[in-house]
């Protein structure tokens, strides 16, 4: 079911359901492809798909938990290492990072309901960020890398879009 906005709907409910419409996109665009195409770097950097999800894990935790003083797993950024968060490592499998990613959202999932959007926390840079801001933030974050993801897909299979057609 793809999800969508409702057209008079509060701005916290909007906001979220505009999140988890390009959560499950990003989800989507790994669907029927193999361990091989998924951990394929398909740019000079080293930009793979299941990277991309690792990522999009990492900075969900990172925004939603840290920044509001929540509990997270360990996370795979590395001061020395800018990257480290979007490469997959040769001990790290598929269906564990997929499992990353859905134990992140539901983790930010939690933040999210449990405050108001005026609520705020600290960002790792130090600044004050509103739950609102967060939100904003990582809707672009997350339709940044979906897009991403589209081009990496069409140049695996030729498979684009942002849901299952019928």
């Amino acid at each position: 079911m793809i999800r969508k906005v409702p057209f008079t709907g509060g701005e916290k409910q909007s906001l979220h359901i505009s999140l988890d419409r390009h959560r499950d996109v990003v989800v989507w665009k790994l669907d029927g492809l193999d361990d091989e195409q998924l951990r394929r770097p398909m740019t000079p950097s080293g930009t793979s798909l299941l990277g991309l999800v690792k990522h999009l894990a990492s900075v969900e935790y990172g925004w939603f938990c840290e920044t509001f003083g929540r509990e997270t797993e360990p996370l795979p950024f590395d001061d020395e290492d800018e990257n480290a968060d979007m490469r997959v490592e040769p001990h790290e499998t598929t269906a564990g990072i997929m499992e990353f990613y859905g134990r992140a959202r539901a983790a930010a999932d939690r933040v999210i309901d449990g405050l108001d959007l005026d609520d705020v926390g600290t960002a790792w840079s130090g600044e004050t960020v509103s739950m609102r801001w967060v939100l904003i933030h990582m809707i672009e974050e997350t339709t940044r890398h979906a897009g991403h993801m589209d081009i990496l897909r069409e140049l695996l299979d030729g498979a684009t879009g942002d849901h299952p057609r019928n």
